[in-house]
């Protein structure tokens, strides 16, 4: 099976899961241009108003072009850059997901023949952000997983050769849990295996093209931390876009 992707699938899927975000935005735009074109503000409260509607709007639009640039005109998530970076070729490989895989298809044509295991360590109660909730809904996986506890997944000690988190652990909210989730793939993750991450990082140009939404990302220094406490290392770390990072982690003590 040949996974397609279409011309705006990226940014049309951003639209359709964080539409409450986008509805909430063009009703400020709205009610802000019922207020100026009535004129019922004072002049203070006019130029305020301009500016954050001058600002709703640029990140509103900002936002869904940099979709656009990272998923349908670099085509991220094709991953087709990923075999090239990886330390070895898997055969035991892992990937984990937070309710909502598309990358297993596309990993499984890119290492054929090889063993893989899908897990999901979607928890409404941890995950509490409705973009995915809403995901999840609207586009169920063609590839079957096992559910995973961020404490407890369904693997025994150093079972895979490459554990895959694609835009995944960022899910995760409170840092504590991050903290024991990342023990928890090391674990599973064989003494000379490799870690591959990929996300936005929580930056000056994701807060460009987001706005306020990039605190929805965490900072390079939590990754480097939760790698660190989790016995891992950076072997490699590089951006796939200047809005997308990726580090390659081992073992630390391997």
């Amino acid at each position: 099976m040949t996974v397609t992707h279409g011309k705006y699938a990226g940014v049309l899927s951003i639209l359709r899961y964080n539409w409450h975000f986008y509805g909430v935005s063009v009703c400020a735009l709205v009610g802000i241009g019922a207020l100026l074109w009535f004129r019922i503000l004072p002049r203070a409260g006019k130029a305020v108003v301009v500016g954050a509607a001058a600002l709703t709007a640029f990140w509103t639009l900002s936002s869904l072009l940099v979709s656009y640039y990272v998923y349908d005109y670099r085509g991220v998530t094709r991953w087709n850059w990923i075999p090239r970076i990886l330390l070895f070729r898997p055969q035991r490989w892992l990937n984990i997901h937070a309710g909502l895989d598309e990358s297993t298809l596309i990993l499984t044509q890119f290492f054929p023949n090889t063993r893989h295991t899908v897990v999901d360590i979607y928890d409404p109660k941890e995950m509490t952000e409705p973009s995915i909730a809403r995901a999840r809904r609207l586009r169920r996986s063609s590839e079957p997983a096992v559910a995973g506890k961020l404490d407890a997944l369904p693997l025994p000690d150093r079972d895979c050769d490459t554990l895959f988190l694609l835009f995944a652990a960022h899910e995760i909210r409170q840092s504590a849990r991050r903290t024991v989730f990342f023990q928890e793939s090391a674990r599973v993750l064989a003494n000379s295996g490799q870690l591959l991450l990929v996300e936005h990082i929580r930056d000056w140009k994701n807060f460009a093209a987001f706005g306020p939404g990039f605190l929805h990302f965490h900072s390079r220094d939590e990754w480097l931390r939760l790698a660190h406490d989790a016995g891992l290392k950076v072997e490699r770390e590089d951006r796939v876009t200047p809005f997308v990072t990726w580090f390659l982690m081992t073992k630390a003590s391997a």
